[in-house]
């Protein structure tokens, strides 16, 4: 007779998980860049950390926060978006304009401020989107177009001078606050969580992230890619006026030359957060946390005394290096499958 319990097979030990750096690096180095930069720049100057700097920050945060979330969506279809600054300058200075036509300070000026920016952010968004799908120009041609297009409309527009006389309502938007909460805060809040809930629980969110996985396996499924690619498109536009009226309020003018630069602020901000550039991965999350340490990084060497010009380097680094760390951090995922 044989021993029952010599047929039972012995099941192999387990073996500890290695930790595996990269990935926790994807997953939690951002936070904790902000987390250091906020300690550093708290001890360095301890106004760093006073209310009324971290308001400013979260203002200043909100206005290129804005377009971000919409950037999110349309470098996740594996696009760019390079003319948002322009954008946004058209979009304030058109709303100036017609306000100023209208007789500047009237009843719910602030409403034909707000309709029109993002009339026109939405108008020029469609225009760009359907340059991309109907003539097949690759998004950063037609954007770059874009970006120097809307620029020189802006200057055309009042002579390259601003427009101000705005009255108090609709200035309300940019300096108001609600129960010590900046009005543009409240604005990014509201838009960030309506981002983050299109992306991660509507089927319009997958159909994007489906676009950017890959193009063609979207389009066999049976989805509208071109439908999708304009509507992202006509997102960023939309909140590139949104982000140009609250702009205009805050300042209390539309300004032309408002938004320079702004572009390389939204798209690190994306990047920042790990929406990858090869498109189908990220989300509105890490843009939020990436917007939040461009600006306290940005705030911090400003109280710190260090010049804007080395400002511009440090983001651009930073940009490198993200992208660095999100082509090699492909590569090995790629490698393990």
């Amino acid at each position: 007779m044989t021993d029952a319990t010599a047929t039972i097979p012995t099941s192999p030990t387990p073996q500890p998980r290695k930790f595996d750096i990269v990935a926790f690096l994807e997953r939690y180095g951002v936070l904790l860049f902000l987390i250091a930069l906020i300690v550093l720049f708290a001890t360095q100057n301890p106004r760093f950390i006073s209310l009324r700097n971290i308001s400013n920050i979260l203002t200043e945060v909100s206005i290129y926060g804005i377009i971000a979330v919409g950037m999110t969506c349309v470098i996740l279809t594996g696009g760019v978006d390079l003319s948002v600054g322009s954008l946004l300058a058209f979009s304030a200075m058109c709303a100036g304009a017609a306000v100023m036509a209208l007789g500047g300070a009237f009843p719910m000026s602030w409403l034909v401020a707000l309709l029109v920016a993002c009339a026109v952010g939405t108008a020029a968004g469609y225009l760009q989107g359907k340059t991309v799908t109907l003539l097949n120009v690759p998004p950063f041609i037609v954007t770059l177009g874009g970006m120097t297009v809307w620029r020189g409309a802006t200057l055309i527009l009042n002579d390259g001078g601003p427009i101000s006389g705005f009255d108090e309502g609709l200035r309300w938007w940019g300096r108001g606050d609600v129960l010590g909460v900046p009005v543009p805060v409240l604005v990014f809040l509201l838009v960030s969580v309506l981002g983050y809930i299109t992306l991660r629980y509507t089927r319009y969110g997958r159909s994007i992230y489906a676009v950017g996985g890959n193009p063609e396996a979207a389009r066999l499924s049976g989805l509208n890619v071109k439908h999708i690619l304009v509507s992202v498109y006509v997102l960023v536009g939309l909140l590139a006026g949104l982000s140009g009226f609250l702009l205009a309020a805050r300042l209390g003018s539309a300004e032309a030359v408002a938004g320079v630069s702004y572009e390389l602020r939204v798209i690190a901000a994306v990047v920042i957060g790990g929406t990858s550039l090869f498109g189908g991965l990220g989300g509105v999350g890490g843009t939020i946390i990436g917007s939040l340490l461009l600006g306290v990084l940005l705030n911090g060497l400003v109280m710190l005394n260090i010049s804007a010009y080395y400002q511009q380097v440090v983001i651009g680094v930073i940009i490198v290096i993200a992208v660095a760390f999100d082509t090699y951090a492909k590569s090995r995922r790629g490698a393990k499958h």
